[in-house]
């Protein structure tokens, strides 16, 4: 199974370049992973949240392969403890032989069709973090999910 992180606008933060950089090789010796940057539109200024949504969906679907399993990360999806999505993802590498992508949409979320495209909603908190945190901290994450699966000792119970 491979894994991909699809996000819409590049980071600009150094720091969380490099952290995001950071857990990205480490991911590397677990899985097959990639990162997909889809530069974010231009002059948003003079269009509405739901035209800029739909542009940004057209942007992603040109990613997405047929028989990609596509999960969003969203405020409404469920929600896992870090042990709970580690399982989650053994199991799909158990069972999935295609490609799992992760998507961080724009500002103002997904467009519908995007959501009728998911197979599922990933929340990794109550709380509201920037879409430049929210792609370290997913990143970290799944580095923890694989050092839980393989018995590394990098997670603590």
């Amino acid at each position: 199974m491979k894994i991909t992180l699809l996000m819409i606008g590049k980071t600009v933060n150094a720091q969380l370049i490099k952290l995001q950089d950071e857990y990205h090789n480490r991911l590397k010796h677990y899985t097959p992973f990639d990162v997909v940057v889809i530069p974010e539109l231009k002059n948003t200024k003079n269009i509405s949240e739901v035209e800029q949504k739909e542009k940004e969906s057209d942007l992603l679907f040109k990613h997405f392969e047929t028989c990609d399993e596509v999960y969003l990360l969203d405020e409404h999806g469920k929600e896992f403890s870090s042990v709970g999505f580690s399982t989650f993802i053994s199991k799909k590498q158990i069972t999935l032989n295609k490609r799992m992508v992760f998507v961080v949409g724009g500002p103002y979320g997904f467009a519908q069709k995007v959501h009728q495209r998911a197979n599922g909603l990933i929340s990794l908190s109550k709380m509201t973090f920037s879409h430049q945190m929210v792609r370290v901290i997913f990143l970290e994450q799944l580095y923890r999910a694989m050092t839980i699966i393989k018995g590394e000792p990098y997670h603590h119970q």
